[in-house]
């Protein structure tokens, strides 16, 4: 198979992945701005999905605690340890794109909760876009291998 064939089939097995709408979960390494964690994917009884951090680089402060999720807008959850913080819940399947979304996805580095879509750009790459008031940021996400 030459490379232009490979290259063209790509985007067809992005396509059968993303109509898998189980295909989401699994674990992910993820590095933002140097800032390198890894999320796992489930599925509620709902059917639903949710996006756990489950591991942190540098996951302990200065004090030798684990870091906590201070920027939290709940209160309530600011004394979670940021590599338990909860990403994104209710992550929903649409069918007809052949993405997940309908929900927000949150930022512990500012706080935030922003609009979400997920589609895989490849099996083992999953594009997320945030976007808030019209502005948006591409985060990709890299399934680990096990």
């Amino acid at each position: 198979m030459t490379i232009a064939a490979v290259l063209m089939a790509l985007p067809a097995v992005a396509q059968n992945i993303n109509s898998n709408p189980d295909s989401i979960i699994g674990e992910y390494s993820t590095d933002r701005g140097g800032k390198k964690s890894k999320v796992r994917v489930t599925k509620n009884a709902n059917g639903t999905y949710t996006a756990q951090v489950f591991w942190v680089e540098n996951a302990l402060g200065a004090d030798g605690n684990k870091r906590k999720d201070v920027k939290n807008p709940d209160k309530s959850l600011r004394n979670v340890d940021i590599d338990k913080v909860v990403l994104v819940n209710g992550l929903k399947y649409n069918a007809s794109d052949k993405s997940w979304g309908g929900t927000k996805i949150y930022d512990p580095s500012k706080g935030i909760k922003v609009n979400v879509e997920a589609q895989f750009e490849t099996p083992d790459k999953l594009r997320l876009e945030g976007t808030v008031l019209g502005i948006g940021v591409t985060l990709y996400w890299n399934r680990i291998k096990e």
